[in-house]
Formats: C-alpha cells, structure tokens, sequence
C-alpha cells in the first residue's frame, strides 16, 4: 500500500510539474504558423476561426491533443490535424501557454 502511494504521489508532482514547464516564449515563437488563421496577437479576423487569445491552456492543450490524434474530426480539423501532428507535446503545452497569457 506505501509503494503505490509513493508512485501516485510521483505521478501527481510529475504532472504538476509538466504543467509548470511550459514556456511562453517558446509557444511565441512557434506560433507564426497559428497566426495566419488565429491572427498575430490570437484574435482571427475569420469568424469560423476561434480566437486564442485569453484561451485557457488546458483547453488549448487538450484541443491539440485533440487534433493530434484524430479524435477531433468536423469544421476544421481537415487543417488543423496535420498542424498539430506536427507538434511535440512541449510544442503543444508551449503554445498553450503562450496563448493562455495574452
């Protein structure tokens, strides 16, 4: 019983920890892609384009995710999908964190 409360206690501080190294700059500067459709600040100019801008980084990160691995498949996910399986998951979480804090 204390060992598997010691790995879920690894767990939990891996995970949170994940979630701390995100890094901003880095989701800025790989989001020059993004903003041909999200706009350069995160606000799209095309109503069918959700802004990114203020967007929670969990949602952001989950929607990539999302796309990553198929599971999102209407509206625009014929353009996202192959955007996002070009992402690592720190690339993921990066930009999730950029756009969470404009």
């Amino acid at each position: 019983m204390k060992k598997l409360l010691a790995i879920a206690g690894i767990a939990v501080m891996a995970a949170s920890g994940s979630a701390l190294a995100a890094d901003a700059a880095a989701g800025k500067a790989k989001s020059a892609v993004c903003a041909a459709c999200h706009g350069a600040n995160g606000i799209s100019a095309v109503p069918i384009y959700p802004n990114l801008k203020g967007q929670k980084a969990q949602y952001i990160e989950n929607a990539l995710k999302a796309y990553k691995a198929g599971q999102r498949t209407g509206g625009t996910a014929a353009m996202m999908s192959p955007q996002a399986a070009a992402l690592s998951d720190a690339d993921i979480k990066n930009l999730a964190a950029y756009y969470s804090t404009l």
